[in-house]
């Protein structure tokens, strides 16, 4: 009996093994399949920023271009100021990621570790606005905008960010409530006041959630398209989406440049990504714990 037992039990670990091993296989698998669905148009448009520009429409298309183009990289550039759009999407990209960074965690530190009346009914108040559409506003906001000057400047493109996000809000309140009230109290004992509370102690144990929302508001700003579109009418303040626009016109469309333009697009949003990769993933998790 304890022979048969013996093999039974071999046999059943040997085929938990094998089961196990098969579901590492199919999961393996799938997270493969998975990747290169995901980053096959990036790679497309890799490939279509060197492909000649008779090559672009083919059908079937080429898996690799006959030859290489790089002169789809340097194009763009000798027709377009391409060096004056980035300069502005830096400034307002950088400008208004520091603005929301800013106003939204002074906004979140008020929500999450101040008491005050009728604080859970604003805060309910300012979440309800995500459910209202951006396109909604377009109007009176270009109206207000253009009764006080602010048409083809920057300042409608900055000012609203200094009045915090209630996306990020939302997300560093999150967080910060994760952080023990003791800390508060401690640091009360001590003499700090709100301020130092804030400067001292929750911003720097809050820097998961600052990353997040950096990648966020950077990934934002560096990539908008519309706002600018709508306040922006002279090419010497124009971002870099709206100078890639003018590569698609009446007369044709620069399909290299385009491609070309894009891909050098995506260069400082990638590496701010996997620069602050580890605080994103880190500071969504926990956002996403408390409630």
């Amino acid at each position: 009996m304890s022979v048969a037992a013996t093999t039974v039990r071999r046999r059943a670990l040997s085929r938990e093994v094998v089961m196990r091993r098969l579901g590492r296989v199919l999961l393996y698998t799938t997270v493969v399949i998975g990747t290169l669905l995901f980053t096959f148009p990036f790679l497309w448009m890799i490939k279509s920023s060197v492909t000649p520009i008779s090559e672009m429409l083919l059908n079937p298309p080429l898996l690799l271009p006959s030859e290489l183009i790089w002169t789809n990289y340097t194009r763009p550039f000798a027709n377009l100021p391409f060096e004056m759009f980035y300069r502005n999407t830096v400034f307002v990209t950088l400008t208004g990621m520091m603005g929301v960074i800013v106003s939204s965690s002074v906004v979140a530190f008020a929500f999450a570790r101040m008491r005050w009346p009728g604080r859970d009914k604003v805060f309910i108040i300012m979440i309800s606005t995500l459910m209202l559409p951006a396109h909604v506003t377009f109007i009176p906001t270009y109206v207000i905008f253009a009764k006080i000057g602010w048409i083809n400047t920057f300042l409608p493109l900055l000012a609203p960010e200094w009045t915090g996000s209630p996306f990020v809000i939302f997300l560093m309140r999150q967080f910060m409530m994760t952080i023990p009230l003791e800390m508060d109290d401690a640091a009360r004992i001590d003499g700090c006041g709100w301020f130092e509370l804030f400067w001292r102690i929750i911003l720097p144990l809050s820097t998961p959630v600052l990353g997040v929302a950096a990648i966020y508001s950077f990934q934002y700003h560096w990539n908008a398209f519309e706002r600018p579109l709508i306040y922006l009418n002279r090419i010497e303040l124009f971002t870099v989406p709206l100078g890639m626009a003018m590569l698609n016109s009446r007369y044709g469309t620069d399909f290299g440049g385009l491609m070309a333009m894009s891909t050098i697009s995506l260069i400082p949003v990638m590496f701010i990504f996997f620069v602050a990769q580890r605080y994103f993933i880190q500071g969504v998790v926990v956002s996403g714990v408390k409630g």
